[in-house]
């Protein structure tokens, strides 16, 4: 009789090329032209912030860098302003990683929104530093943070799908 609601089923260890090619398609998902639809998240962001909970070995800072610089240079952006905004939310889902690892999915949303929230604001400064003049875009542009946070459960859930070990056990295996 099981009582919680947690799986018990084990996790085989993360492969390198699936989480570079999850990164590779949200960078492909964040340059699809969606117009100024405020509710459409930052899926390298969204994605990226996962990994470094996840994986704080493989990605990080330097992986956040790269991937901001692809951004913005494919958004034709000030340069450097989405690279710091995801080096910034790098750090910070790196450090909190071991933390949010202890919550359940739903909770582990509620900690991700203040980083999301965090990246956007660094970006709005960034890009309202590098060109004096701009306008604040406006308070519906944070909306893209809430919009990650309620497709925090699904990414995880797909994200984890190909690390899940089969259900079938070999009773000579010990474990």
């Amino acid at each position: 009789m099981q009582l919680s609601n947690r799986s018990t089923r084990i996790l085989q260890p993360a492969k390198r090329w699936f989480v570079y090619l999850s990164l590779f398609l949200a960078l492909f998902l964040n340059y699809v032209p969606f117009g100024d639809i405020p509710w459409v998240p930052d899926w390298v962001a969204l994605v990226l912030a996962f990994w470094c909970i996840r994986e704080p070995l493989y990605i990080g800072m330097g992986t956040g860098f790269v991937l901001g610089l692809i951004v913005d240079i494919g958004h034709a952006s000030a340069i450097g302003q989405h690279a710091l905004a995801y080096v910034v939310l790098a750090f910070l889902a790196n450090t909190l990683s071991r933390r949010i690892m202890w919550f359940p999915a739903l909770l582990q949303a509620l900690h991700v929104l203040p980083m999301l929230l965090a990246a956007q604001a660094v970006m709005v400064g960034a890009r309202m530093f590098a060109q004096p003049g701009a306008a604040f875009p406006g308070w519906d542009h944070f909306l893209s943070s809430i919009a990650g946070v309620v497709l925090w459960l699904p990414l995880t859930y797909l994200l984890l799908l190909p690390q899940f070990q089969p259900v079938d056990r070999d009773e000579n295996r010990p474990i």
